[in-house]
């Protein structure tokens, strides 16, 4: 009983952690999915022979205690052998790496087969002597020596490329090659002290290892997706700045400085481009929207160091702090004398108004308004020449 409440209480944890995977059916799971739900069944099954290899050897029935030790050794190696499986398809990797992991699962699960099976006439893996007591034999110990080499390969192998790579290759690394050196740890037990369960304390831990990795990648991706998502939906698609959704949240934050007075050095320009419209109706609405691209490149480009937000078709904003503020007037001259010299040449066009925050004075409101004002003033000096 001492010896099964140990698988009992490995059992229970199994199940309780990984629930919600054991229960998915396999029409909605992925290959990966499929391959570790397959791999936690394996154990759940080494778990319950382990539990019942503690009662019946203390009832003593020979023929029903050496089925289940048959049992329990065949198991654990179909354990270690959908284990690799998963392991592949986990790193994602098709090297030679992933082709010596499917084959040595497979070659040490058809070795422990042959071995068990010769067990029957030559008693090699374990025995039973006429107090049905349990006896390793020297099969077991090479099993166990074949699966520290296999978990040290692997350990090796993964968190030597646990070094490189991006963050979600390098923790699918780090989980198995920490689970490896966690199994290695226990097997080592196991050998030393065959009437104790550490093969057993040794997958539950392993699991849990696993599972908590595999929830802290669940958290990165969904912190990426949601940054992605988040990215998205505050650029524009078709120029590649802030959009009108991050624009009215810079307003929030800019009016939100205003109340608590930590606003101080600080300006806004309005632009607006001039032909828009006569060149969507005579050229379509491609050549419309590269103009909007080529005349965004150039408001960017002169304005380098601060935000540029689409708000409207053909409407930017601009707000002003740090070294473009302090150099407000040169950059507003030097890119207004680059307008001039684009309506002389015919190409582009674009009207804009300039306003500067009077501390103590203003909202937001007024000072667009300010500027939008300033911005027709000079669309209508433009067309005027």
């Amino acid at each position: 009983m001492y010896y099964a409440s140990f698988g009992l209480l490995a059992l229970v944890i199994h199940l309780i952690i990984n629930f919600n995977i054991l229960k998915t059916p396999k029409s909605k799971s992925s290959i990966l999915q499929w391959r570790y739900k397959s791999f936690l069944n394996a154990v759940m099954v080494y778990y319950i022979a382990d539990i019942l290899w503690g009662f019946l050897s203390d009832l003593k029935i020979l023929p029903l205690v050496y089925a289940d030790t048959v049992i329990y050794f065949a198991v654990m190696l179909l354990s270690v052998l959908l284990w690799t499986r998963y392991v592949v398809s986990y790193l994602n990797k098709d090297n030679s790496f992933s082709t010596i992991m499917i084959i040595s699962g497979w070659a040490i699960f058809i070795f422990e087969i042959i071995i068990l099976i010769i067990n029957f006439f030559y008693p090699i893996v374990f025995y039973f002597d006429e107090n049905v007591d349990y006896h390793p034999g020297t099969a077991r110990y090479v099993t166990l020596g074949i699966l520290m080499i296999l978990y040290l390969i692997t350990a090796c192998h993964t968190l030597i490329v646990a070094l490189k790579g991006d963050e979600i290759s390098r923790l699918h690394h780090k989980t198995i090659g920490f689970s490896g050196l966690m199994m290695i740890v226990f097997i080592v037990l196991q050998a030393m002290y065959p009437m104790l369960p550490f093969y057993a304390i040794g997958c539950i831990l392993t699991t849990c290892l696993i599972h908590a990795f595999i929830i802290e990648e669940h958290m990165t991706e969904h912190s990426q997706a949601l940054n992605s998502a988040k990215h998205m939906a505050l650029t524009d698609s078709l120029t590649g700045i802030k959009n009108s959704h991050a624009y009215a949240e810079s307003v929030k934050t800019i009016e939100q400085r205003i109340k608590n007075s930590e606003l101080s050095d600080f300006g806004l320009i309005v632009f607006d481009l001039n032909g828009l419209k006569q060149i969507n109706d005579t050229f379509g609405h491609e050549a419309g929207n590269q103009y909007i691209k080529d005349a965004c490149h150039l408001i960017c480009e002169q304005f380098k160091h601060s935000p540029v937000y689409r708000i409207g078709g053909d409407e930017f904003v601009i707000f002003l702090e740090g070294s473009d503020f302090e150099n407000r007037n040169s950059l507003i001259d030097s890119f207004e004398s680059q307008i001039e010299k684009n309506k002389i040449d015919g190409t582009i066009v674009i009207s804009e108004g300039y306003s500067e925050y009077n501390h103590g004075e203003d909202d937001f409101q007024s000072l667009f308004d300010r500027a939008d004002k300033k911005m027709y003033e000079r669309k209508k000096a433009l067309k005027a020449r």
